[in-house]
């Protein structure tokens, strides 16, 4: 069953604001987001009236965009305020997997800066990643710098938050999942395993990277061949070199 992100720190669900231009354009373009206002400035006039003919909306300056986003939102000239995307139960995802003989779900374990998920969500799209999974708890909720850094593609990606990872990946293990973890200090590196089936690939925070008890709960753990020089990459970036690995053909 679908749901809401729950809204943080006294946020109300219904007022984020999506800045940037893709991120607006692809958000006008879903019907499952719920529009309550969008600002403008004048040179984007002829292009919203294109892609959303019937939308009223507000013309307003640099110095306006700079009081609602801040000085330094690289918002393009669009401000869009709307609903928070629903987000998926794990039971959703199971469902989405019945559907396809092969396939592969990306799970976050605590990784907690919105422009990394951002641009994670972003490689899984371009990647056809079926979903993504993060803690409830530990991660932060959909917000402009996540939807921006995603550059609209938040829209196409199931993501489900789940209140306990382990119980979620003891799920997908029922489910016909390989579970596996990307581990820097792991003997067998991505491009070896076979990838085949149904998968799940685990990443964990920059730094601590998994915890112990998820860690442990993985079928198995690979890495990444990078040079002896690099320690480790951006979790955005290994993410997308993962997934890319797992949609090769």
């Amino acid at each position: 069953m679908k749901k809401f992100n729950k809204p943080h720190n006294g946020e109300n669900k219904d007022q984020l604001i999506i800045y940037g231009r893709h991120a607006v354009l692809s958000a006008l373009k879903n019907p499952k987001r719920q529009i309550h206002k969008l600002l403008i400035t004048s040179e984007n006039r002829a292009e919203i009236e294109h892609t959303a003919p019937n939308l009223s909306y507000i013309v307003a300056d640099k110095k306006e965009f700079a009081r609602i986003l801040g000085n330094e939102a690289v918002h393009q000239g669009f401000a869009l305020f709307c609903s928070r995307l629903e987000t998926y139960d794990i039971a959703d995802l199971i469902a989405l997997s019945e559907q396809r003989g092969q396939c592969h779900i990306l799970i976050l374990d605590q990784v907690t800066d919105p422009q990394n998920i951002g641009a994670i969500i972003r490689s899984c799209v371009a990647f056809d990643t079926l979903g993504l999974i993060m803690q409830d708890k530990n991660s932060p909720i959909e917000s402009g710098a996540m939807d921006k850094a995603a550059a609209g593609t938040i829209e196409f990606l199931p993501i489900a938050r789940v209140t306990n990872l382990n119980r979620a990946i003891e799920n997908l293990k029922q489910a016909g999942f390989w579970i596996i973890g990307m581990d820097g200090y792991a003997q067998t590196t991505i491009d070896k395993i076979n990838k085949s089936g149904k998968t799940a690939i685990i990443m964990g925070s920059e730094g601590k990277g998994m915890r112990r008890l998820v860690q442990e709960n993985c079928d198995t753990s690979v890495k990444l061949p990078i040079s002896p020089n690099v320690e480790s990459l951006n979790v955005s970036t290994a993410a997308a070199i993962a997934l890319y690995e797992l949609n090769k053909k």
